[in-house]
């Protein structure tokens, strides 16, 4: 059908598209019409000049244009996919204003449509989406420093704030969780709920096993006395600190959501680690990992004693509960804002990826047991999760790359969980990165709406493009050379 179209401009002359509401240019629309019921729309998407010579031996100059068809006009309503028509057409000229906005604007119910944008080649044109499919799946958001990564993320997140109060009304009772990397967010949402480093309060123990052991484990030495002490030690604390029945008290294990005091780790550490037994003669003797855990005990001690680890390790940390923490993150009763601000720029980059995969984690299990809640009370709901999440990821190829350290594989399995089972539990992702092609490709392979800004690195475009459709490939070419925004 592209190449048909094209033919059919080969000897039309530009002065035949002159219209006082529309330039001509690449990305302009055209109307090719046979009879006023019936109107193919295409875009404009290169053009090339012939010089030649009449049949009077006069030089000539002929515009040809290069177009791709959308969809059809019939009686009034916009139809996307091509149809035939007569060769050649009565008449071909830029599309009427009010065509165009058939293809965006009217293209949605009223109470579908969510609007963030407006068309390039008209600002006058909303270029609307539709809502729920656009928030009740996974977004990506991809674009070279200063495209305007950024500011689309915001201005998305604004106008779905916005939308309480219009027609859509899609996510009035949802609630949006930003990781700032950058300490970019808080101007833009000032009514938001900020959380940073000197206000943040994570449980350490419920960290999982993976996440534990990155933080205190030195994963380079590959000590395996090292993981034996550790899990021995936090399960003993477990007991210990347990209250519940004795029945439940022994089933608890290295991963059990319960809590330990890390200092007891660290004195049974030391214990091991100083050990004098009975020798065979009877004399005292070292313990067989006597002077073998001086290395862990410092890990754990320099942790312990990190001023820079306090949201995490301090105090109050060991007295907050995991309802406190949810409400924190959340925090519904406590703002109307629907947005959680959550800046990271203050956080240790050796433990930002735990920091996310642990608050990652905790909000999908609320998602997975509400739900769960909700359908063991009443089986025949159909709408069993009414509190849906969008958690939103800036720079993500910084915690979630496509790679297997070991340093990254707590907060992976975590987003990852999310980017595959999350949707079900009304949990979404929107993941935004200047670099596609270095995030986990299981994450990236879940997301079903893309906001492809200008991306200059060869492989992040071909990246962008083998995602997309055949039909959109001139689009993809012509990312980088797109302006900001």
């Amino acid at each position: 059908m592209k190449s048909l179209t094209q033919k059919l401009f080969r000897f039309f002359q530009i002065k035949n598209f002159q219209l006082a509401e529309e330039k001509l240019k690449v990305g302009s629309y055209l109307r090719i019409a046979d009879n006023e019921n019936s109107v193919l729309i295409a875009i404009i998407e290169n053009f090339n000049i012939e010089v030649g010579i009449d049949s009077d031996r006069t030089p000539s100059r002929k515009y040809i244009l290069e177009s791709n068809p959308l969809g059809m006009i019939r009686n009034g309503n916009f139809e996307r996919g091509g149809d035939t028509i007569a060769i050649p057409p009565k008449k071909v000229e830029p599309a009427k204003k009010d065509e165009i906005k058939k293809i965006f604007e009217e293209a949605l119910l009223e109470e579908k449509r969510f609007d963030f944008a407006t068309l390039s080649t008209n600002k006058d044109i909303t270029v609307p989406v539709d809502g729920d499919k656009f928030f009740n799946k996974h977004i990506a958001i991809v674009g070279s420093i200063g495209s305007g990564k950024s500011h689309s993320v915001a201005k998305i997140v604004q106008n779905a704030l916005k939308a309480k109060n219009g027609k859509y009304q899609g996510m009035n009772n949802s609630h949006i969780v930003i990781f700032d990397i950058h300490s970019e967010y808080k101007t833009a949402f000032p009514n938001a709920k900020f959380i940073d480093i000197d206000n943040l309060r994570l449980p350490y123990w419920l960290l999982n096993s993976d996440e534990l052991q990155e933080l205190f484990i030195d994963t380079e030495a590959n000590d395996h006395n090292q993981r034996n002490i550790f899990k021995e030690a936090i399960v003993k604390s477990r007991k210990e600190h347990f209250s519940g029945a004795e029945e439940k008290k022994e089933k608890l294990h290295f991963d059990s959501p319960v809590f330990f005091e890390i200092n007891d780790v660290l004195n049974f550490a030391k214990e091991k680690n100083e050990e004098i037994v009975e020798g065979l003669r009877g004399g005292p003797k070292a313990g067989p990992l006597n002077g073998k855990l001086s290395n862990f005990v410092s890990r754990l001690e320099n942790k312990i004693n990190d001023r820079r680890l306090e949201f995490l390790l301090g105090d109050k940390s060991k007295n907050i509960s995991f309802e406190d923490t949810l409400k924190q993150l959340i925090g519904y009763t406590e703002n109307t804002s629907n947005v959680t601000i959550i800046d990271l720029s203050g956080v240790p980059f050796e433990v930002l990826s735990i920091t996310v995969s642990l608050i990652s984690r905790i909000l999908f299990e609320f998602g997975y047991y509400y739900k769960r809640l909700r359908v063991f009370k009443n089986p025949e709901e159909e709408v069993n999760n009414d509190i849906p999440l969008l958690l939103v990821y800036e720079e993500a190829h910084k915690y979630v790359p496509n790679n297997d350290l070991a340093k990254y594989r707590a907060s992976k399995e975590s987003i990852e969980r999310i980017a595959k089972e999350g949707r079900k539990y009304g949990v979404s992702l929107l993941l935004a990165s200047q670099r596609p092609s270095e995030i986990s490709e299981t994450i990236f392979s879940q997301c079903n709406n893309f906001l492809a800004l200008r991306l200059t690195n060869p492989t992040d475009q071909n990246y962008v493009k083998r995602l997309l459709p055949d039909t959109l490939g001139n689009i993809v070419d012509k990312i980088p050379t797109l302006k900001a925004g």
